[in-house]
């Protein structure tokens, strides 16, 4: 117990010297006080709350600067849209790796998910990977594929209600559905 007291006072002060250092690299950046106002507290007199508050506020200062410097030099700070791959791309390249590389394959339960809730779209899961989706949706177990099954029969119930009334519904999602309920029930 005595040595964790020990190692906690080290560690607060080893953070109480950086702030210091810190707080001393920044004092350039702070407005200087009026001449007539020494009555007002040193910065180093602080409580460590305060430092630290302080201390983010300057350094979001200072990235709001960075931030403003970098769009008057007309560099774009946001990242561009080809860096970052779409939830389908993702979530498909998933679904190709469950079916290809089984043993290097790891479940990931958000590309589950978006797979789940996609499945019935035919511009987000093509028709080529619906054949290899069923095949995975044979694997499902537990809350998952029962709720597969819920949502599935209440979609063909208002697909059904659709098609009685005077609105064409979509041929493929009814298909979609039907073969998910068949594997499933």
């Amino acid at each position: 117990m005595a040595k964790q007291k020990r190692k906690d006072s080290q560690v607060t002060k080893k953070k109480n010297k950086k702030l210091k250092k810190a707080v001393a690299r920044e004092m350039p950046l702070a407005p200087a006080a009026p001449p007539g106002t020494e009555g007002a507290p040193a910065e180093g007199a602080a409580s460590p709350e305060e430092q630290r508050v302080l201390e983010r506020k300057l350094k979001k200062e200072r990235k709001k600067e960075a931030r403003r410097r970098l769009q008057e030099a007309g560099i774009s700070v946001a990242q561009s849209p080809a860096a970052r791959r779409s939830g389908a791309a993702l979530a498909l390249d998933y679904l190709c790796s469950w079916a290809q590389q089984h043993e290097n394959w790891r479940f990931q339960k958000t590309r589950q998910t978006w797979l789940l809730l996609h499945m019935y779209d035919r511009d987000q899961v093509p028709d080529e990977h619906f054949s290899t989706l069923l095949a995975y949706l044979e694997g499902l177990r537990g809350q998952a594929r029962e709720l597969t099954v819920r949502k599935a029969e209440v979609l063909m119930r208002e697909l059904d209600e659709a098609g009685a009334s005077a609105d064409a519904p979509l041929p493929g999602r009814t298909q979609r559905v039907r073969q998910v309920l068949q594997l499933l029930s």
